[in-house]
């Protein structure tokens, strides 16, 4: 069933952080509100000064930022641009749909924050080297990737020794 989203109806709630640049005021997760299986929305009012969510991009997960009032700053990995009120971004997956919004005005710049959601997405923040895994919020540092393999070189010790002997042809698994 269709829902509309008045803005009249809607509260928004600060979202503090230990880094007072990263604060902003957001409004709930609207997708949740409806069970949206394959999008996440919700409004973002960026005060002057703030920047959004850190520099990042997502390795599963497209999203798009509608302006709906004030202006900012848009930092993508060719450089930056002013955005203003009625402008459409759409960032694609991967490096070169990495963004962020900083707010230059002094003026709120509130705007749609859309995002598609198909399970897992990794989440890339480049300048601080760091991965999260979303939705869960596991965030770790790049630096500690491993070789696929690393750990497993002694795999058949953690079997028991009966499992590793060859099966005799009358005892193979029939497929």
């Amino acid at each position: 069933m269709p829902k509309v989203f008045h803005r009249q109806d809607m509260t928004f709630e600060k979202k503090k952080s230990r880094i007072p640049e990263f604060e902003w005021h957001m409004s709930p997760r609207l997708g949740k509100l409806v069970n949206s299986k394959n999008l996440e929305f919700y409004i973002v009012s960026l005060d002057s000064g703030k920047f959004s969510f850190p520099y990042h991009f997502h390795r599963a997960s497209e999203e798009l930022f509608m302006i709906i009032s004030g202006e900012a700053t848009l930092r993508l990995p060719a450089g930056f641009e002013n955005v203003v009120k009625g402008d459409i971004i759409f960032f694609e997956e991967g490096p070169s749909g990495a963004h962020q919004l900083y707010n230059h005005s002094d003026s709120p710049c509130v705007y749609l924050d859309i995002r598609t959601t198909f399970g897992i997405d990794v989440c890339e923040y480049p300048d601080s080297g760091k991965i999260n895994i979303l939705p869960f919020l596991e965030v770790f540092k790049n630096s500690s990737k491993v070789d696929y393999y690393k750990g497993e070189e002694d795999v058949a010790k953690k079997w028991p020794k009966q499992t590793m002997q060859k099966w005799p042809a009358s005892q193979k698994r029939k497929k």
